[in-house]
């Protein structure tokens, strides 16, 4: 099988398509076909050994998949085989998902709704986990929230999941009009600039009781200054704290709380149920998923290269299979028909405003 390997770090040149053995399926495991992988920022942290853990080497990255149950090992029920699944790697403790199978227990193949696509999937394990275990960490009943970078991945996720639990108001911010539109289409009530000298002056005196920090650095200070009193900073960026012992007594003379967030140390045995639930909601329309790239897996090195800036909006994902023409490949093309001025957002699982690339080139290819 092909697989995504480096063997040391630097550039995105180090990213290898390497053959690789299909893995042997061991005791109550299930193989399954990729047909998406999640890319995630901090994967090219890693790539470039940036990130707060140092990888052991050789390296394959990728630690969200979803695809086809392909095989499956002894000890699994027979009637899996075929089934659509995505899968937490990072849950497991490992990676190895730019590949195009990978074994894991078939007790964390989670099986995936007809209607949500593999793309969409492995949008929801790793950032939908994320927005999910971060508004559960606070009671959000009748609160302000304010939302950073809100039209990114988590954030966008977040402003739809804090609308859910009963907020009074979501605040978003964003640093282009098009991401702010973006954010009001997700459910936020304001979209202002974080990027513009004052910002704070354009919450027209709304306080925030919750505030949501996944930039940190200077932000986190800019955010306690408009924290309300007896609020509290859920403070998910980490490796990026900035805040002084000045600023934290400051917040304990206001009652303020602040709240680390860390992902893995949650997981339990709510991980299957909340992806889950998370899926149904996608499905079902209820969850909006941001229109995202997808790529042939051999064109890694590409893409996962881009500048920080390339990954703020919307959801990337490889598709090992892209370059073969199938009904899949097919599902993997469609795309946002976005013009102009047009901040509609289809809903996952409807076709109203996309088109496939496929089609579209017939089309003008056709053309008088």
């Amino acid at each position: 099988m092909k697989a995504i390997r480096y063997d040391h770090f630097g550039s995105p040149e180090v990213l290898t398509c390497v053959e690789l053995p299909v893995p042997e399926l061991q005791v109550g495991e299930v193989l399954v076909r990729v047909h998406a992988v999640g890319v995630n920022f901090f994967e090219v942290l890693m790539r470039a050994d940036r990130c707060a853990v140092t990888p052991l080497l050789p390296m394959l990255l990728g630690v969200e998949v979803a695809g086809v149950v392909e095989k499956v090992g002894e000890g699994v029920d027979g009637t899996r085989l075929g089934t659509r699944v995505a899968v937490p790697l990072f849950a497991l403790g490992g990676g190895g998902g730019y590949a195009e199978y990978v074994a894991v227990d078939a007790g964390y193949a989670v099986p995936i709704p007809e209607r949500l696509p593999f793309s969409g999937a492995t949008a929801l394990v790793v950032q939908g986990l994320t927005a999910l275990h971060m508004v559960q960490q606070s009671s959000l009943m009748g609160k302000t929230v304010l939302v950073h970078a809100a039209a990114g991945g988590v954030g966008s996720l977040l402003t739809q999941l804090a609308r859910r639990r009963g907020t009074r108001r979501v605040i978003a911010t964003a640093v282009s009009a098009a991401k702010r539109s973006l954010a009001l289409e997700m459910g936020a009530n304001l979209a202002i600039d974080y990027s513009a000298p004052g910002w704070e002056m354009s919450l027209a005196g709304l306080r925030p009781d919750v505030v949501y920090d996944t930039i940190g650095g200077d932000m986190t200070r800019a955010s306690l200054a408009v924290l309300a009193d007896g609020g509290e900073l859920v403070f998910a960026a980490l490796g990026r704290f900035a805040a002084t012992a000045e600023d934290i007594t400051r917040m304990l003379d206001k009652d303020q709380s602040l709240r680390g967030f860390a992902l893995l140390p949650l997981l339990g045995a709510s991980l299957v149920p909340d992806l889950q639930s998370l899926f149904e909601l996608a499905a079902s329309g209820e969850l909006r998923l941001l229109p995202g790239r997808q790529f042939p897996l051999t064109a890694q090195r590409r893409r996962i290269g881009r500048s920080k800036a390339a990954w703020q909006r919307g959801r990337w994902s490889w598709c090992p299979k892209a370059f073969q023409f199938n009904p899949e490949r097919l599902r993997s093309m469609w795309r946002p028909a976005w013009r102009a001025g047009q901040a509609r957002l289809p809903t996952t699982g409807q076709r109203a405003h996309r088109m496939c690339r496929h089609c579209a080139r017939k089309r003008r290819r056709s053309r008088p």
